[in-house]
């Protein structure tokens, strides 16, 4: 970020001057997705995550009403756990059907590979989900220090 002023009702940020409140907003949404993604490993390991859990490879004829295909993050899981199963008979949930309220449904699973497949994908879609919130805070929480009167989002 260059210097911050303001030019007879508008702004001057990061090297443009003549800005508006939603243009100067907009500066400083991109400024810190910037921050946030150039750490980039845990932001690489997200969309691995994501994009290994796309159900893409076919398989096996399936019962009707199950999701066709299946992911690589699930075929390298049970390549690596096989038959191997909870202790105790334990059973832990997995999501299956995708990553939205309205598409998931959970199920129990006592197998080790189904859990660590699927769980995968969901870990990288939380890591993103908290990439998008502390972009989404420090946005705001920067915009608002600069901006003035009615030009506050809150």
């Amino acid at each position: 970020m260059d210097t911050v002023e303001e030019l007879n009702g508008t702004y001057f940020y990061a090297g443009k001057s003549n800005l508006t409140a939603a243009e100067m907003f907009f500066m400083v949404f991109c400024e810190k997705t910037i921050e946030q993604f150039g750490l980039g490993v845990a932001d690489f390991g997200a969309v691995i995550g994501i994009v290994s859990g796309r159900n893409v490879l076919t398989t096996r004829t399936k019962p009707g009403g199950t999701i066709l295909g299946t992911s690589y993050a699930s075929k390298a899981s049970r390549a690596v756990f096989k038959k191997a199963k909870f202790p105790f008979g334990m059973k832990l949930p997995t999501w299956l059907g995708g990553y939205t309220p309205w598409t998931v449904r959970k199920q129990m699973v006592r197998n080790i590979a189904p859990f660590v497949g699927r769980t995968i994908p969901l870990i990288g879609v939380l890591i993103l989900a908290n990439d998008v919130s502390q972009i989404v805070y420090r946005t705001i929480s920067e915009y608002n220090a600069i901006a003035r009167g009615n030009d506050k989002l809150w």
